[in-house]
């Protein structure tokens, strides 16, 4: 069995900064943008507050065709912490979540 930390990033990247599968997922937010689905999105556009000195950065704020926005978060591996922030948010705040997974086959999404 591998270590869980073999799959941790070696440290966190700039504010502003994304990773590869952050990359790889505005890509397919641009695809989807060209094809209408989707009116708007921006990296890191939008900072939640959970508690005093804690906050949420969803990864990227998006403007569905519908008019909701719907905050998306991108990652590889879940860590407990993250899932439960996310939580946290979807039932503090109206927008709708998303979480989105990177697998070998594509993008598999969860809704919070």
């Amino acid at each position: 069995m591998m270590p869980r930390n073999r799959f941790l990033a070696l440290g966190r990247l700039k504010t502003g900064t994304m990773n590869k599968t952050e990359g790889a997922y505005e890509q397919l937010l641009d695809l989807r943008q060209r094809a209408g689905e989707i009116l708007w999105h921006k990296f890191e556009g939008i900072k939640l507050r959970l508690a005093d000195k804690t906050f949420y950065t969803p990864d990227f704020a998006v403007l569905a065709a519908d008019g909701v926005l719907e905050l998306h978060e991108v990652k590889g591996v879940w860590l407990d912490d993250a899932r439960v922030k996310i939580k946290v948010a979807a039932d503090m705040y109206p927008f709708r979540f998303i979480a989105a997974k990177k697998t070998k086959d594509g993008w598999e999404e969860e809704a919070f």
